[in-house]
């Protein structure tokens, strides 16, 4: 079964929503108001700008979806940024679909409609998925089902909520990949996150390099303060600072309280690693 098919007959099925659509007709803009359960929160200008520049070419392709909220007003179901578009260009009327939806299904269409579209961030996702479990007070498994995904899956985006808001920043803008923040989703610190988001950002980590850091951050981190002593001394942290500036990357020294320890220095690829080693044969 197509995905699309199967995403839009689970959420018939479950949020009771009414999809037969009326004939297409034309309203003015100032009688649209937005969407108040819109899951997508960024909509860059360059986005609106080439859109609009299509409009004004080649028309409007597709209507929006809007729903009669009172005699003389509608409110947007899908279909924003088509609608911030328009306005941009100055176009007065705009060409809609008018669905009889109630509120409580209003986030699932719309968060339907843009995963089809692939128009949502992760954030935005694992925020509406959450609003989902909790107004419609389902399991993430009966979700899943529904949307076409597995339990794993809804739970997974809405554990990316626990992510520092600079990391879920660095998601929203592409500064790292979905999977970058998955492998972190298991680092509960926040300062580890930090710091494995900034190792991803300077060595341009890969996806499977950044799960090795985080499973070796999780694993030291459950380890009680007998293992190993993170407060250095002024005499190691000077070691470990001019280690550091040798190799060029970040060395972490690992000191246990009987005074002996480990040194950790990161490479990110083989031909890294023989750099690092070349550098330890000509010393």
């Amino acid at each position: 079964m197509d995905s699309k098919n199967r995403l839009g007959r689970g959420l018939a099925s479950i949020f009771n929503t009414q999809t037969k659509l009326n004939n297409i007709t034309e309203l003015s803009l100032d009688v649209i108001t937005r969407n108040p359960y819109q899951p997508r929160s960024n909509f860059s200008n360059n986005e609106i700008k080439e859109l609009a520049s299509s409009i004004k070419t080649y028309g409007l392709i597709q209507p929006i979806t809007v729903r009669k909220s009172n005699q003389n007003k509608y409110e947007l179901i899908s279909g924003e940024r088509r609608l911030l578009a328009v306005k941009s260009i100055g176009i007065k009327k705009i060409p809609v679909f008018i669905k009889n939806v109630q509120d409580k299904n209003m986030l699932a269409i719309a968060l339907v409609e843009n995963i089809q579209r692939e128009n949502l961030d992760p954030i935005d996702i694992a925020i509406s998925f959450k609003n989902l479990i909790f107004d419609h007070n389902m399991s993430h498994e009966k979700l899943g089902k529904k949307l076409g995904k597995s339990r794993s899956s809804i739970s997974n985006y809405i554990r990316l909520l626990k992510l520092d808001p600079i990391v879920q920043a660095g998601l929203r803008d592409k500064i790292i990949s979905l999977g970058h923040a998955k492998a972190m989703i298991n680092v509960t610190n926040h300062e580890e996150q930090l710091e494995i988001y900034k190792l991803i950002v300077e060595q341009n980590l890969t996806v499977r390099e950044t799960e090795k850091i985080s499973r070796h951050k999780n694993i030291r981190t459950k380890k009680t303060s007998k293992t190993l002593n993170i407060n250095l001394s002024n005499n190691f942290l000077k070691m470990e600072n001019n280690l550091s500036t040798f190799f060029n990357k970040k060395v972490s020294l690992r000191i246990k309280k009987n005074g002996s320890g480990r040194i950790e220095i990161p490479f990110n690829s083989e031909k890294n690693l023989n750099e690092i080693i070349k550098i330890l044969y000509s010393g």
